[in-house]
Formats: C-alpha cells, structure tokens, sequence
C-alpha cells in the first residue's frame, strides 16, 4: 500500500494530471448525463417523425434538443459545488499560464487540416476534385434553431460538462489512455438518440448507410484520444477542448466533403492517434495517483 499522498507519476505527467484525483463520481456523473439527455432527445425523436409537424412541435423540437445539450452541463455543476472543486475549475476554464503555443494551434487545425489531407488522399483514388470547394448552408437541420449556433452550442456546452467534471472523474480511476477509450464508447453511446431526430446531423449520417454509421462511430474514439492529449498537455484547459471541438465541427461542415473521405479522414487520425500515445506514452499510460 502506499502512503494516501503518495505521487509516483513522472513530474510532467504531475504537474498534467493535477488535482484529478479530487474527481471522484464517474459512475454517477455519466449515468445522469446520458440517462437525462436520452430521455430529452428520444422524446424529440418522436415528435420530429409525426406527419406535417406544426410550429409549435418545432418548437417544442427544438427547446427539448437543447434541453438535453444542457443537461450534462448542469449535471456537473452540481458535483463540482458539492465536491468543492469550484476554485479548480474556474482557474482553468480558459488556460492555465504556460499553455504553450503548439496546442493551440494543434487544437485549431488538427482535425480541419486532417480532413483536407483525407481529401487530397480521395482524389488519388478518383473522387472529385470539386470536393474542396466550399459548402453553400450546413448538411443538417436543427429544428427552428439555425444550424450554425448549433455548430456552436454543441461543443461549449459539451465541453464545459465533459472537461470540468466528466474527463477527469473517469482520470482519477484509470490512466489517460483508458479514459479515453471509455469515454470515446460513452461518448457514443451519448448520441445514440440524435440518429433518430429527423433532420439532425447524426440522423443525416444514419441514412448514408451503414458503413457511413459505423465511420462516426470509430471516429469518436481518435478524436477523443486527440482532445484529450491536448486538453492535459494543455493544463487541463476547458477552452482548448472547446476550440478544438469547434474547429473540427466548422471544419466539417467548411467543405463539399464526400461521405466516403470521412472514412479516410478516420483511419488517418487512428493512426495519428497511436503515433501520438506511443509517442507520449508517459501521458497516457502512467496509472493515476495511488491512494491507500
């Protein structure tokens, strides 16, 4: 057994994974911030099936969808103040001093700059070139609510709940690595209800079939591993998750892209993904701090 202070991790990867082990509430933290957003969203995919909706089911569409957005957000302030990790938070909501430069950058282009390589790769094998021309509109619809604020919504409020609470709860039982890929398939599992909401991005995905389907799937889990290397190379900052979660959104939605680049913009960031945790192993590997 070691000492409850003991801390045998690598200095950097100290300073990285500070004051985690204070996050203690995994379970029931991702339980009610999937459980009340389902609930929400599988109501709205009801309603956006009915025949000739009316704008008050718009309406109501659309007040349930970004009711639902919300709710892991106020699900982790409530452990935030009731494990009085207020102070901690707010100090890293936009960047701990010493963020340096590169994952800033990386955060704003890493996944846009992935994509445009996917589709230089697509034309090698003889998709259209026309495909980096840029989109007139958004792929999606969001109820009555432009689809551009929800480009927007999505990752700020997603971010403010998953990287002040839910990330480093899951950090405080098993290494980054893990984390990772555990929150990669919650993650997943989060947006299930959004396949089934007429008109919503996810939806949209669905009916490209089932190759599409899974793509986004396995897609999550390198873009979790990615975000996740930045936020804690970054000071744990909830901004960084942010600008990069928004780069990669607006990124997606920048270009004529071909369903089937997506694939290839996939398979590209899987094999950056190992690259980058073999690389930084000492991050990703190093079993979190050892208490009694």
């Amino acid at each position: 057994m070691y000492p409850l202070d003991s801390d045998h991790r690598p200095p950097k990867t100290r300073r990285a994974l500070d004051n985690v082990s204070r996050y203690r509430h995994p379970v029931a933290f991702y339980v009610l911030a999937t459980a009340i957003p389902w609930a929400l969203w599988f109501t709205a995919a009801w309603l956006s099936r009915q025949p000739d909706p009316t704008q008050v089911t718009l309406a109501v569409m659309t007040g349930l969808g970004l009711a639902g957005l919300a709710a892991p957000v106020v699900v982790a302030i409530g452990f935030i103040r009731n494990d009085g990790l207020t102070r901690d938070v707010l100090s890293r909501l936009i960047a701990p001093r010493g963020t340096h430069t590169w994952v800033w950058l990386a955060a704003l282009f890493l996944l846009p700059g992935s994509l445009l390589v996917a589709t230089a790769v697509s034309i090698l094998f003889g998709y259209d070139v026309s495909q980096f021309q840029l989109r007139n509109g958004f792929s999606f619809t969001t109820g009555l609510m432009p689809a551009w604020i929800t480009l927007i919504l999505a990752p700020v409020l997603e971010e403010l709940a998953w990287k002040t609470y839910g990330t480093d709860a899951l950090a405080s039982r098993m290494n980054v690595l893990w984390t990772s890929l555990v929150f990669g398939v919650v993650w997943v599992l989060w947006h299930v209800p959004l396949g089934f909401i007429k008109g919503y991005y996810q939806a949209e995905v669905v009916d490209e079939g089932l190759i599409h389907t899974l793509n986004y799937t396995v897609s999550l889990i390198p873009f979790v591993i990615l975000m996740n290397w930045l936020y804690y190379r970054g000071g744990r900052s909830v901004l960084v998750a942010i600008v990069f979660h928004l780069a990669a959104n607006f990124g997606n939605e920048l270009f004529l892209t071909d369903p089937d680049t997506k694939v290839i913009q996939t398979a590209l960031l899987l094999m950056l993904s190992v690259v980058v945790v073999w690389r930084d192993r000492e991050l990703f590997l190093t079993p979190p701090r050892r208490r009694a």
